[in-house]
């Protein structure tokens, strides 16, 4: 969350940018290594972070998932001790920090993942935790709407 400057893309063209990388990729296994890849691109969470409030439920790894609010804008920042899990959330930070609620929750997540293909390419409990994470990132939207000014 060091970076705070906002996105100056739509949610939509980050998703059509991320899609055009996915596409370049041949197979699953060069696609799963580029979710890892963005994974080691996350800033390090702040040992404060680490507590069990930030603990995303339901996913197969530890994820740890930290908001803040600023400027009417969330920002996330996130890690987990699986490295498919921390692309997994690195991915979803890439659309969603910085963002405000409003956007968050106009924003068709199952859809993104799908038009990713993410959701096949991964077992059925680490689809779950990208769910999960997708669940926390709406919950922090949802929190934030309704005390958000604009």
């Amino acid at each position: 969350m060091n970076d705070r400057t906002p996105p100056t893309e739509s949610l939509d063209q980050t998703l059509a940018e991320l899609a055009e990388d996915f596409d370049l990729l041949g197979d699953w296994e060069q696609r799963i290594e580029y979710v890892i890849e963005l994974g080691k691109g996350l800033s390090p969470l702040n040992e404060a972070d680490r507590v069990e409030a930030n603990k995303v439920p339901g996913c197969a790894a530890q994820v740890w998932l930290a908001t803040a609010s600023d400027g009417g804008r969330l920002w996330f920042a996130a890690d987990s001790d699986s490295a498919l899990s921390k692309g997994n959330i690195a991915l979803l930070l890439k659309l969603y920090s910085g963002r405000t609620p409003d956007e968050i929750l106009a924003f068709d997540a199952k859809a993104a993942l799908d038009r990713l293909g993410l959701p096949s390419a991964l077992t059925r409990q680490r689809a779950n935790g990208l769910n999960s994470m997708v669940g926390r990132i709406r919950e922090a939207a949802m929190a934030a709407d309704g005390t958000a000014t604009g």
